[in-house]
């Protein structure tokens, strides 16, 4: 069997070491040895994007992707949205937006050529605290989820704080779409204190099989 192998290393800004491996034709990225993604099991990073999006929204929709992962998030956002839409994708690591650009161009269709995607290299949070009525849509794929946070900065995305700036970032009757790797029932609680009306889905993580990963589909009032 093929062993796995690392092709880069980074440090990630607020903690932690981020790695790109190769195994065989297939792509992860991890963090301190963890993984956080890879090519092969994607379709919860997708169901992100076909949950939040919906025939209502509309065909000039802004939106903005927090955490960039492999691309899967934003060409499934690129599908689902009109040639005016404009995403904003936000990725704190430069090494990433870098790996997305090469190596793992091909996986997920080449999103960032699209001419509608902006790449900001900046901490999703501190665009958030910037906009005000700006987005139809936020999709936050940052870390492990609210809970399972491997580097602790990540805390006050999720935090009351957090979603009281990710609220007043959306137009009304937006969306804010967050992936996690486990369920977190307190974190429904915290969406609803917040003003929002708040849905649970639960896709598996590659197909219709195998373990499932956690979506709030949570919506602001109009």
């Amino acid at each position: 069997m093929k062993p796995w192998i690392e092709l880069e290393r980074v440090a990630v800004p607020g903690g932690g070491t981020l790695s790109l491996h190769q195994h065989d034709g297939e792509f992860t990225i991890r963090i301190d040895g963890a993984e956080l993604m890879g090519t092969r099991r994607h379709n919860s990073e997708e169901r992100l994007a076909e949950a939040a999006l919906t025939e209502s929204t509309p065909p000039n929709a802004r939106v903005l992707i927090g955490g960039l992962g492999i691309g899967y998030t934003i060409r499934a956002t690129l599908d689902r949205t009109g040639p005016r839409a404009r995403v904003d994708v936000a990725e704190l690591v430069p090494a990433v937006v870098r790996w997305n650009r090469e190596i793992l161009a091909p996986f997920a269709g080449r999103p960032l050529d699209d001419r509608r995607v902006r790449v900001i290299e900046r901490d999703v949070a501190a665009i958030l605290a910037e906009c005000k009525g700006t987005y139809d849509a936020i999709l936050l794929d940052t870390d492990n989820g609210p809970a399972a946070l491997t580097v602790p900065s990540n805390r006050s995305l999720y935090d009351s704080g957090g979603l009281a700036r990710a609220a007043r970032a959306l137009r009304p009757g937006g969306v804010l779409a967050v992936w996690s790797a486990a369920d977190e029932p307190r974190f429904t609680t915290r969406l609803e204190r917040a003003g929002f009306k708040v849905r649970v889905e639960r896709p598996a993580a590659h197909g219709n099989r195998g373990f499932r990963h956690f979506l709030w589909l949570a919506k602001r009032a109009v």
